[in-house]
């Protein structure tokens, strides 16, 4: 007899021909891997014994009546099976073939699925379905645009959209107060894990919402979404956390909660150490020192500890000390560090009163502008999360809140947007925009789910004032925008924007005219 697994985009079933049709039996004889075949048989159980429980079809088999070749195939160049050795290069060369796989086929469902479910929750409620130009001409966005070349206009270029910014300002302001699409943007990038030269979004752009209004809707969305494509049920409300309370526990603006490792500020403890590594930034105002406790740490070999300060490295960190606690009861006799000698007495009892240290556990420290420190850390958090099996399974989704209007640049000495300069600030805190631009909150919003950014955006300013004194604090000049945006500074409506990608560290200061009101909600790529 013989058997052969026909396979299509819902699923696999055996086929069994009989030797006693010898003419269909001669042509199953030369069917090889691939090949794509018309076939025709009468389903029945399998015989007792041969049922394979780990197949949705592992029931029944198709007793074969008849058989045609529609198509040969060469020898694939990997096993559908046994793909895990496969290089991604090959990979995307056959990429027919790879689309073959199941585990390829699943994403392609899931996909759809997930496109199906966002546009059915927008559409009940209430929401435009509104398609946005391509072709179109360069405007100030955070990345360098794809130019495609004009044939009717010689030596000019239309411009591919990094995202559909303008035109949806422009259907706020005509009143399209819901709208929404499913679009592909482009932005000319290099190639990274997190970030493709061209994606897919789910932009939301609404007038007259409130931030609390715009992250229902989404958090509904999202939950909706989970609960329908994948069975589950994410938190209903999910936590909200400042800025300044993320980076102070976790180092990062978004950060993944299934790890249970904490940041612990140690600045008080070391202003007075006689080790300067400590001491200068624990002084300097805008420099941290602060511990990273790890249970069970002290198994890490100083092989392993090196690897981690290479890691650290790579976000700026000039070193990575630490303290292994062998005996905790002993005090510092029962610790063991290259940096104790260089600790007080009282430092060394904060520490370990601080970070809770148990014998066998291991603290490593950060010290350096809080920038580094915050990044290094945050990092090596979620590395040593991963490695030594800290991690906690399921979804721990997040809204972080309350960003920073502006952040220091060293480059050109000023303050620019943290986001964009259309960020509105809280209203009462206007008075900051001048008096203390770095003290000054934004009405902005992450959410977040286990350390990935899936949306994120801000109420837009849409008074002109404001617009004003937001654009000094950026430096940027009244030509400015009146060279890159023909449309009006004001408008009649109040807006959220939302954006995902670039991350918002990335945005470069821009003209503050662009039209102001409207929401974006983008996610999926």
């Amino acid at each position: 007899m013989i058997f052969i697994d026909l396979r299509d985009r819902e699923g696999l079933v055996q086929v069994v021909y009989d030797p006693d049709r010898s003419e269909i039996f001669s042509i199953a004889e030369h069917v090889r891997n691939e090949f794509v075949l018309r076939v025709k048989g009468r389903v029945r159980p399998r015989p007792e014994g041969t049922v394979n429980p780990d197949l949705p079809t592992g029931e029944i088999e198709i007793l074969g009546l008849e058989l045609e070749v529609l198509n040969r195939a060469e020898t694939p160049p990997f096993q559908l099976d046994e793909h895990e050795n496969t290089s991604e290069e090959v990979r995307l060369r056959y990429r027919y073939v790879d689309l073959r796989r199941p585990e390829m086929l699943e994403k392609i469902r899931i996909r759809a699925q997930v496109t199906r479910s966002l546009r059915r929750f927008l559409d009940e409620r209430g929401f435009l379905d509104i398609e946005t130009p391509m072709l179109t001409k360069a405007t100030p966005e955070g990345a360098r645009d794809y130019l495609v070349p004009s044939r009717t206009h010689p030596g000019q270029f239309f411009a591919l959209p990094q995202s559909p910014q303008l035109f949806k300002q422009l259907l706020m302001m005509s009143g399209m107060d819901r709208y929404y699409q499913v679009v592909r943007c482009f932005r000319d990038e290099d190639l990274r894990a997190d970030r493709q030269p061209e994606f897919t979004q789910l932009d939301i752009e609404t007038s007259f919402l409130s931030e609390d209004q715009i992250m229902d809707l989404n958090e509904e969305m999202i939950r909706q979404l989970f609960k329908e494509v994948l069975g589950t049920d994410l938190p209903n409300p999910f936590p909200r956390m400042t800025y300044d309370e993320a980076m102070e526990r976790y180092g990062s603006d978004r950060p993944d909660l299934r790890v249970p490792l904490e940041l612990i500020d140690l600045r008080d403890l070391m202003q007075d150490v006689e080790f300067k590594v400590f001491s200068a930034p624990a002084k300097d105002p805008h420099g941290r020192v602060a511990a990273l406790h790890v249970p069970g740490g002290c198994k890490l070999s100083r092989k392993e500890i090196d690897a981690y300060t290479k890691f650290v490295g790579i976000y700026g960190a000039r070193g990575l000390a630490y303290i292994k606690v062998n005996e905790a009861a002993k005090g510092r006799d029962g610790l063991q560090s290259p940096i104790l000698k260089f600790l007080t007495d009282a430092a060394v009892e904060g520490i370990m009163q601080r970070t809770g240290a148990q014998d066998g556990d291991l603290i490593f420290f950060g010290a350096d502008k809080t920038s580094v420190v915050n990044e290094a850390l945050g990092a090596l958090r979620v590395k040593v999360g991963e490695d030594l099996g800290l991690m906690e399974e399921g979804w721990r989704p997040l809204w972080v809140v309350d960003f920073p209007m502006f952040e220091w640049d060293d480059n050109h000495d000023r303050w620019t947007p943290l986001h964009h300069p259309f960020t509105s600030p809280k209203l009462d805190q206007l008075e900051l925009l001048e008096s203390d631009p770095g003290g000054c909150k934004s009405r902005a919003y992450d959410m977040v789910l286990n350390g990935v950014e899936l949306g994120g955006g801000s109420i837009r300013i849409h008074q002109q004032d404001i617009h004003k004194k937001s654009g000094n604090m950026a430096e940027i000049t009244k030509q400015e925008p009146e060279q890159k945006t023909s449309a009006a500074i004001s408008a009649p409506t109040p807006a959220v924007m939302c954006t995902t990608v670039p991350p918002a560290k990335s945005y470069r200061p821009i003209s503050p005219s662009q039209p102001p009101p409207q929401t974006q909600w983008v996610t999926g790529r």
